[in-house]
């Protein structure tokens, strides 16, 4: 019994050494493949279409297909995805197919997008947007961006692209070198037009402040290895801080193993992560890996939004159902199933369910997402114009109830000021 477990110990450490000790390979641009006649196209369509429906046929998570009748789909969508007339019509027919399963993290990704995932870059000016009081407001700029070089800031209102107003579900392709213009209005509804390079960016952002009397802020975007090296790093470097606010409102999930190694840091042993439930029915306990973690012992909030999704829906889900974490902001995007990537005939991938996650309290979190303990509204445009972060302020005040007086380096109240919460 000792040597399995010497075994098993020294297998856990090989893991984590590949997962954190690798290299990272520098990004390139995206080649588009040389065009395809009529009937390369379909028979390269056909290709594609018949590998996507018979890989979520053997490897969807569910025999059952949760009621879905799979077998007539394919009947209903193979005559249009032969007929579609390039890659992004193909695409569109893929992923409405896919879209009838009515679960996450199933859906196709077209060479270009699989490429970027792969390389976790992509083409971009460094902007992120959304719909607030019925306008595309500027949410998140990239640091050392096009975006960030032009002066773009958070609080801007996004109007147009190359002339032509922005509208839902557009479909645009950056591509490095080529400019793009937007219109803003900016912070004083003044009208702003920038000429904008894309480069390739990254948007797995991490950021560590210290926020005063030693509490920490720490983002990450990504459960990456790379995020997994920084967040320890961080923690261990602060480990007397009183108390840690973890971001995840722009967190889309990652790596499994990378989650379980992540929520080690937080406790002083391995915890229960949940159930993991097979196509075969067979169910299996998940529970955290501890390898060289920090441990950290200082209260935690944890800040959550719609897009927090995956993997760290499990972080927060975990943290709050062991006592280990308050969760402040909002509802979590409940897209919560382990999947795995195929590779497809052109280049493209697919993304399939291939086990379900049932959460330690006995639900399943894919379609319900994770509630805050302590609920803020969303920001307003008021707010991210005079950069306040109203979801960073409660969490601080939580911290500030959590936190005991004697447990402050200088014996005193926290103090909540604007320049914490920007």
């Amino acid at each position: 019994m000792r040597g399995h477990g010497k075994r098993r110990g020294w297998l856990v450490l090989a893991m984590a050494s590949a997962l954190l000790g690798g290299c990272v390979t520098r990004p390139t641009e995206y080649h588009e493949p040389p065009p395809l006649s009529v009937t390369e196209r379909a028979t390269l369509n056909a290709r594609v279409f018949d590998r996507v429906w018979r890989l979520i046929d053997d490897k969807y998570f569910d025999a059952n297909f949760r009621g879905v009748n799979w077998r007539a789909l394919r009947d209903r969508y193979r005559p249009a995805a032969l007929a579609a007339a390039d890659e992004t019509a193909l695409y569109a027919v893929l992923n409405r197919m896919c879209a009838e399963l009515k679960e996450s993290h199933v859906g196709a990704l077209a060479p270009r997008r699989a490429f970027e995932f792969q390389t976790d870059h992509r083409a971009a000016v460094g902007i992120r947007w959304q719909l607030l009081e019925g306008k595309r407001v500027v949410t998140d700029v990239v640091p050392g961006s096009p975006a960030a070089r032009a002066g773009v800031q958070p609080g801007w209102i996004a109007l147009s692209r190359n002339g032509a107003p922005l509208r839902e579900g557009e479909v645009f392709v950056s591509r490095v070198g080529q400019p793009v213009v937007y219109g803003f209005l900016d912070a004083r509804n003044e009208p702003r037009s920038f000429s904008l390079v894309p480069e390739l960016l990254t948007f797995d952002r991490r950021e560590a402040r210290e926020l005063g009397d030693r509490l920490l802020y720490l983002r990450f975007d990504q459960f990456s290895r790379q995020s997994l090296s920084w967040l320890s790093h961080e923690l261990k470097s602060h480990a007397d801080s009183p108390g840690a606010i973890i971001d995840l409102r722009q967190n889309s999930g990652g790596n499994a193993f990378v989650l379980s190694v992540a929520l080690a840091e937080f406790f002083p042993g391995r915890v229960a992560e949940g159930r993991m439930v097979r196509r075969n029915g067979s169910q299996r306990e998940s529970r955290s890996l501890s390898w060289l973690s920090a441990h950290y012992a200082g209260h935690v909030v944890l800040l959550t939004g719609p897009a927090t999704a995956s993997a760290a829906e499990i972080f927060a889900h975990v943290l709050q159902h062991h006592g280990r974490a308050e969760v402040v902001g909002r509802q979590t995007a409940g897209a919560v199933i382990f999947s795995r990537t195929y590779r497809l005939p052109d280049n493209g991938t697919v993304q399939i369910p291939v086990m379900d996650y049932v959460g330690l309290d006995g639900q399943r979190l894919e379609g319900h997402g994770v509630a805050p303990d302590r609920p803020v509204p969303p920001p307003s445009l008021a707010d991210l114009r005079a950069g306040r972060d109203s979801d960073v302020f409660a969490a601080i005040a939580v911290l500030k109830e959590s936190i005991s007086a004697d447990e402050l380096p200088s014996g005193d109240e926290i103090q909540v000021t604007p320049a914490m919460a920007k």
